[in-house]
């Protein structure tokens, strides 16, 4: 509830203190596909661990966070092929310039990044398992588990949809703000505004699963039970759900100044995928590997960084 309806209204009065009226003066219809995406990210969100569960983390996470890279990049870039908006990047008009094509290499060499990796999971999820491989596991179903993976990938990329669908809020605090400050550049925290209509179809597909699990499992109690370290525990959630909606925060900041074409998604993206696998290795997740695995992840690594260069200097070229 902190990372979805809580803590984004705050972040939002603190840097945009007319949001409200900016939600209100919006047309419906742009706060319900923003509303509708956000919907869809969630339901992205829950099947991610279905995918996980099907496939093992390391393919699952593969496919899963691929298949949103690519999707969220280039999707919007192609919807704007046939409805062109000022200011937003084309997919005709990347393919057509060095910068774009600077940029889709980009993104194809984190998309092998991401496969490389992967392969170093799946190696190091079989050397460290005492039973001889996840396929002989009751768990492991790689058909369901392509699919929910599919259906994951595709849904989550929904989130950079709802944020394009949501610029019209974007643009007025925006304009508020230039207006105001005058020959000082865009505003920082213009997307603030959007996720909290977004986040907010978010929490409905999360709310409904959780009153589905709570019935199923009897557990309404839990939220009340005094049995366990209510307080820390809410303390902890609280936190976790803050420091959870930060990312957003940070890639909208990002975002402003790069604009909200692929680069800004790629960059995104390719970072949550750098930062976990460098964790893995500074908290000595691969200990007990072969020195292959090992190899095979730092070539994982080093191919992403490579990728986030390209990114960075398509988008040079093009500003």
């Amino acid at each position: 509830m902190f990372s979805w309806v809580i803590v984004p209204p705050i972040a939002a009065y603190l840097t945009i203190p007319d949001f409200v009226t900016i939600i209100k003066n919006t047309p419906s219809s742009d706060l319900w596909i923003t509303y509708f995406f956000g919907v869809l990210w969630g339901i992205g969100g829950l099947t991610y661990g279905l995918g996980v569960r099907y496939l093992g983390v390391s393919l699952g996470s593969s496919i899963i966070l691929g298949l949103c890279m690519v999707f969220g990049a280039i999707i919007p870039a192609m919807y704007y092929d046939f409805y062109p908006v000022v200011g937003k990047d084309t997919f005709s008009g990347m393919i057509s310039n060095t910068w774009g094509i600077t940029v889709l290499f980009g993104l194809l060499a984190c998309i092998i990044g991401i496969f490389v990796s992967g392969k170093a999971g799946t190696r190091k999820e079989k050397e460290l398992s005492k039973v001889s491989a996840e396929k002989n596991s009751n768990e492991y179903k790689f058909g369901l588990g392509l699919l929910v993976a599919i259906i994951s990938g595709v849904l989550s990329a929904c989130f950079n949809f709802g944020l394009e669908a949501g610029q019209q809020m974007a643009n007025v605090a925006n304009s508020l703000w230039k207006a105001a400050h005058a020959n000082q550049g865009e505003f920082l925290y213009r997307n603030n505004v959007v996720y909290v209509v977004l986040l907010w179809g978010g929490v409905t597909t999360n709310f409904i699963w959780c009153m589905i699990l709570n019935y199923r499992n009897q557990s309404f109690n839990d939220y009340g039970n005094t049995k366990t370290p209510l307080l820390k525990n809410y303390l902890f959630s609280a936190l976790a759900g803050t420091t959870w909606f930060l990312q957003f925060f940070f890639y909208g900041m990002g975002e402003s100044k790069l604009g909200n074409g692929p680069s800004s998604w790629i960059l995104h993206m390719a970072f949550i995928i750098l930062v976990a696998n460098m964790w893995g290795l500074v908290l000595k997740e691969w200990a007990g590997v072969s020195k292959k695995t090992i190899s095979t992840i730092i070539a994982g690594i080093l191919i992403i960084i490579f990728s986030v260069l390209l990114v960075g200097y398509g988008n040079y070229l093009h500003n």
